[in-house]
């Protein structure tokens, strides 16, 4: 089952002699519960493609279906509640909340779209994630591998249609790397998650199904 669509998808910046084309007519698709890596070197368009997916930036022409919905003919405020519900997004420097817990970032989502907590739910995620004795915890005593781990936390907790996780271990040592990639996994694996990472690592990359590779804005290789 098709969990996302990518079609036509151009990001231009500028115009005439100025005119950057940060992505070029770029297409392609993602079966549910999928682990996509998109490879790329510096500026080749892979973080560009990843903002556009989430609907945090909006493209010059092309279209972006997630689970059957155009996400850009939803009107600003109206994406804004999808990408909080549908798109978990994890960032390589982790932008959590500093002044909330690791158990309140991680339920954040939750919160603000006023949905009952459900503890078993909560309790398996911060299992996973190893953060038992981390949950009273602020950003600011945290190791960057458990900042990193209450993300992926965060991006778990409503269930997305897809998790969009850019340069997730850019920032962490090859040991935190390691244990971000167990957890991406098994999510991928027991949750059926639906995830796609964007790095420059090939290494990494191969531990995902399927890998795509851009270049000046194009896949160039699959």
């Amino acid at each position: 089952m098709e969990i996302l669509r990518v079609e036509n998808l151009t990001k231009t910046y500028g115009k005439g002699l100025n005119k950057v084309i940060a992505l070029d007519n770029v297409s392609f698709s993602v079966e549910k519960g999928e682990f996509v890596a998109i490879i790329g070197a510096s500026g080749s368009g892979k973080s560009t493609l990843m903002h556009l997916i989430g609907g945090v930036d909006k493209p010059t022409s092309g279209k972006v279906f997630i689970d059957n919905c155009d996400i850009y003919n939803l009107k600003d405020d109206a994406l804004c509640i999808f990408r909080r519900r549908q798109v978990g997004l994890i960032y390589q420097f982790y932008n959590l909340i500093p002044i909330l817990t690791v158990k309140e970032n991680i339920t954040l989502p939750s919160k603000l779209d006023n949905k009952e907590i459900q503890s078993e739910k909560l309790k398996e995620i911060i299992n996973l994630l190893g953060l038992e004795k981390r949950i009273n915890h602020l950003p600011n005593e945290l190791s960057g591998g458990e900042q990193q781990r209450t993300s992926i936390g965060r991006a778990l907790i409503n269930e997305p249609a897809l998790i969009l996780a850019d340069e997730p271990t850019g920032n962490l040592d090859s040991k935190a790397s390691l244990e971000i990639m167990e957890i991406l996994k098994t999510s991928n694996k027991k949750y059926k998650q639906t995830i796609i990472m964007i790095t420059h690592n090939l290494e990494l990359a191969k531990d995902a199904d399927r890998i795509i590779k851009i270049s000046d804005g194009k896949i160039v290789e699959e």
